[in-house]
């Protein structure tokens, strides 16, 4: 089951369905995006990763004009905002983070509810209601009150009630949140649907694996920027390189291996009780005799980057 979408206006600007460029938001004397520069073209899955602080969820409260920026320019589907934003609304499905269903409405009416706020035509809306409860897998308890839904159905019709109105983009702010490792998988596969159907999706999530799977490319944010952006093979062949080593040991154990790695040039993050020499391809056998054979092997992956580029402390 795919939804398909109507006929929308589009704005006079770039053809791009997300652009924002030289964004700036200040709270007081607290700046929460600096200088932001991000092009989503149409189609794409975007995965937005970032640690707490880096300025991800003022993003999107500003693409939904929630917030408006101090500086620079946003165009959403072509629309300036905020001076456009209810048109842009009108084309673009929002999934929040907080769960904001109406409790007392069924699973049904919710969507019927969000069908009328966005002008799906009367004769158009039991179709789209139907459609998207059959793409969040809920058609079957469409008559059930919100309250007694599970979390994972609770979070699919969040979903759903994004996709009512057949919108060509959509933005996730961290869709999985809470939820445990059965119920994500689920919803990964219901991301992915919209990603193969062609819908423009802008994914902000904590999730690395998440965004490994789903994002055809990741932008890595840190003090209110961008730092890296590429597919996510691309920036672990980057940073990462194709192998990483991992060594255990005491304080000084760990002290030594991040000294001669970073002698060698060699990229490093501390993973608890370990340290993990990034690029362990590139390792000469002189420096592989000093590291020592308590190293174990294993792919690198995107974890890896975001460490090597945000930071492996929490500020």
């Amino acid at each position: 089951m795919t939804l398909q979408r109507a006929p929308e206006a589009v704005g006079a600007g770039s053809a791009a369905a997300i652009s924002l460029r030289g964004v700036v938001k200040r709270f007081g004397g607290f700046t929460a995006v600096d200088g932001l520069d991000l092009e989503v073209p149409s189609g794409m899955c975007l995965g937005l990763l970032g640690p707490n602080g880096a300025g991800k969820s003022t993003t999107m409260k500003m693409l939904t004009a929630q917030a408006v920026p101090t500086e620079g320019t946003i165009e959403v589907l072509g629309f300036p905002v905020p001076r456009e934003s209810k048109r842009a609304r009108a084309a673009m499905g929002v999934v929040p983070q907080q769960d904001n269903l109406d409790e007392e409405l069924t699973a049904r009416e919710n969507l019927e509810v969000f069908a009328h706020l966005y002008r799906v035509p009367r004769k158009e809306r039991r179709k789209a209601v139907d459609d998207a409860l059959a793409i969040a897998h809920l058609t079957e308890r469409q008559g059930t009150k919100v309250d007694d839904l599970s979390g994972g159905m609770r979070r699919r019709l969040l979903i759903a009630r994004g996709l009512v109105h057949r919108p060509r983009l959509v933005l996730l702010d961290e869709p999985t949140v809470g939820l445990d490792p059965q119920v994500r998988a689920e919803l990964w596969g219901l991301i992915d649907g919209l990603r193969a159907q062609g819908t423009t999706v802008l994914m902000s999530t904590h999730y690395i694996e998440e965004a490994e799977r789903l994002a055809d490319e990741c932008a890595l944010m840190s003090r209110g920027r961008v730092i890296a952006r590429g597919t996510p093979a691309r920036l672990v062949g980057e940073y990462a390189g194709e192998r990483v080593v991992e060594h255990y040991g005491p304080p000084d154990r760990l002290a030594e291996v991040e000294r001669l790695a970073r002698g060698a040039g060699l990229p490093t993050r501390r993973t608890g009780p370990s340290v993990s020499v990034l690029k362990a391809e590139t390792i000469a056998p002189s420096l592989a005799d000093e590291l020592g054979s308590d190293g174990v092997r294993r792919a690198a992956n995107l974890e890896d980057v975001f460490v090597v580029l945000t930071g492996e402390k929490v500020e």
